[in-house]
Formats: structure tokens, C-alpha cells, sequence
């Protein structure tokens, strides 16, 4: 069982995430009128003109882009995430609609009611929610079909970033959708994408964005000693050299949460005000002294 779990976690947060992508679609996006973008978007369209159930729209958009990503990206483990991931958002957007959730006095009603003429908090929300919804298929290392695999074959094959690769397929659908749902649909609905892909980013990585030092210095060994001694921080020792002076200089390379890098600066200035000194930014930090490293 144990050897297993990462396989089953990964299909588990697939379907939690295709649930909440259809909970956001049908409480936000299509009630008021924000094409959400990729197929989504164009079912949204479809469903304007003739009544399809919006799910069963995804669910066929999707064969052709899922061929596509057999095709060029390969793989049983896209094949089977991404197919689990396109029938089960499908799924749940049609049969969202039949539950108690919608009825008369359902939760969903209320809830589409108070919102109901307020297109800001509609796309704020909507682009919360689903944001979340990305980023666990993201997390379980899978792909949500639509938009997402024309995105990775740009950015595989002609190496268009992936945000800008999302970019160029969604906003094409919504500024589609500004024919037909107005012009401040589709800003409302271009800010919701832009939100959705933050917190998408923030869901996929966790609360767990820290500082990285580099500092050039003459008193690494001092500076080592007080960094583990009073921050509980490893430091690592490099041998760089100047390339002006040709001189070695030892370099030192720690990583430190955003709360730590002002006493770090300070231990710095305190043994060597003439230090140079870079503070970045990491994502994300797994092994000792932080998160455990696993998948």
C-alpha cells in the first residue's frame, strides 16, 4: 500500500481538483457570463447559442486536444492523468447542476443570487477557486486538457514560455467571448485568468517561497560559524575567483526564510561591512532544516 500511495494521492487530487474547476465554472464563471478560457470558454460559447450541456461540450472539445497531446507529448502517465482529469471536470459540470446544490433553495442558488450583478466578485472568486483547482492537478503532476496541452506542445516544440503559451490560447478565447458577452465580460474575465494562474502558482508550490544569500567575503569561516551557531542555517563554502583581481575569495551560499534575512545581514555587516552580498528568491526548499523532500 505504501508504494502505491503516491499513485492513488495523485488520482485523488486529480478528482478534487476537477470538482472544484466545475464548482468554479458553474458558480462564477457561467452565471456571470466570464468565458473562462480554452474549452471551457468555447463550451461556455456553445451553450449560449444552443443549450449543449456545458460539460458534454468540454468533454468533446477535449478529444481532438487529447490526441494532440498523445500525439506530441506522449506518455501513458499524460494519457491516463489527462483523461481521468477531462472526464471527471466534464462529469462534474453537468452533474452539478442536477443536485440539491441548484435547486430552488440551494446553497449554489443562494449564492449565485448574492453575487448576482457584482461581475467583480464573480471573477475574483471564480478565479480563486479554480485557481486552486490548477494547481492540485498540477501538484498530482497532471494536466487539466484544453488550453493546458496546446500550451505545453507551444512551449515543447516552438520553446513559447508556458505562461506566455497560456496567454496566446486563452486570451484568444475571451476576446471571442467579448463578441458575445460584452467587452467588460471579457476585462473582468482576463483579470479572473491572471488571478487564477496566482493562485494556481501559489497552490502548485505551497507557502514555502524562501531567501537564498550569496556573499563574497574574506571572513567566510567567522561568518560560517556565527550563521549556524545563532540562525541553526548550513552554510556551504565555494572557491570563487575575481575576475578582475584574479584573487580567490571563498563565496558563501545559505538559504534562510524572509523572517531570517535581516538577522543574516546583520551577522554579515557586524564581521565584514565590505561584503558583497546577494539576497534571491527560491520557490520552494526541501531537505534538512526544511520541508522533507518528497513527491
Amino acid at each position: 500500500m505504501k508504494r502505491h500511495w503516491p499513485l492513488i494521492r495523485d488520482y485523488f487530487l486529480i478528482v478534487v481538483a476537477a470538482f472544484i474547476q466545475a464548482l468554479s465554472l458553474r458558480l462564477f464563471f457561467v452565471p456571470a457570463d466570464l468565458a473562462s478560457g480554452g474549452v471551457s470558454g468555447i463550451s461556455q460559447l456553445i451553450n449560449h447559442f444552443t443549450g449543449w450541456p456545458i460539460g458534454l461540450m468540454i468533454l468533446l472539445g477535449n478529444v481532438p486536444l487529447f490526441a494532440l497531446g498523445w500525439r506530441f507529448l506522449g506518455g501513458v502517465r499524460f494519457a491516463v492523468r489527462t483523461a481521468v482529469a477531462i472526464f471527471m471536470y466534464s462529469f462534474f459540470t453537468d452533474l452539478l447542476v442536477q443536485t440539491s446544490l441548484f435547486a430552488p433553495n440551494g446553497a449554489g442558488t443562494r449564492l449565485v443570487n448574492d453575487l448576482q450583478g457584482d461581475i467583480f466578485l464573480s471573477a475574483l472568486y471564480g478565479a480563486v477557486v479554480s485557481g486552486v483547482g490548477y494547481g492540485l492537478v498540477y501538484r498530482a503532476r497532471g494536466t487539466s486538457g484544453g488550453s493546458d496541452v496546446l500550451a505545453r506542445i507551444l512551449n515543447h516544440y516552438r520553446g513559447v514560455p508556458m505562461p506566455q503559451s497560456y496567454l496566446m490560447v486563452d486570451t484568444a478565447v475571451i476576446l471571442g467571448a467579448g463578441f458575445v458577452f460584452g467587452w467588460k465580460a471579457a476585462l473582468y474575465a482576463m483579470i479572473a485568468l491572471y488571478v487564477s494562474g496566482l493562485v494556481a502558482e501559489a497552490t502548485l508550490e505551497g507557502g514555502g517561497t524562501v531567501r537564498t544569500a550569496i556573499i563574497v567575503t574574506g571572513e567566510a569561516e567567522t561568518i560560517s560559524e556565527r550563521v549556524l551557531a545563532e540562525m541553526e542555517r548550513g552554510v556551504t563554502i565555494l572557491e570563487g575567483t575575481g575576475a578582475y583581481t584574479g584573487a580567490g575569495r571563498p563565496v558563501l551560499y545559505c538559504v534562510v526564510t524572509r523572517s531570517e534575512v535581516a538577522t543574516l545581514k546583520a551577522i554579515v555587516h557586524e564581521i565584514d561591512p565590505l561584503a558583497f552580498m546577494v539576497i534571491g528568491t527560491a520557490h520552494e526548499a526541501l531537505g534538512e532544516g526544511f520541508r522533507p523532500l518528497k513527491t
